[in-house]
């Protein structure tokens, strides 16, 4: 558990609170508190914390866009 990895997962996470349960969003709020006040989260609570994210923060791949700019081989001749 890093610090940086911590404010990704909260920073992501702002977005979806309309989401959340109740009880999903009671945890985030201690756990968001937690944070603001400069603490590490413990092990047990940055599991919350992840499994939250992994349900709620889909990471798609981007598409790789560089066939659309390449030139065609009856282009190039």
């Amino acid at each position: 558990m890093s610090y940086r990895k911590q404010i990704k997962f909260f920073d992501d996470l702002k977005r979806y609170q309309s989401k959340f349960d109740r009880k999903e969003l009671e945890d985030f709020k201690v756990l968001l508190k937690r944070h603001k006040d400069d603490e590490d989260l413990d092990k047990l609570s940055f599991e919350r914390l992840s499994k939250l994210h992994e349900k709620y923060h889909v990471n798609r791949p981007k598409p790789n866009l560089d066939n659309l700019f390449k030139k065609k081989d009856s282009e190039q001749e």
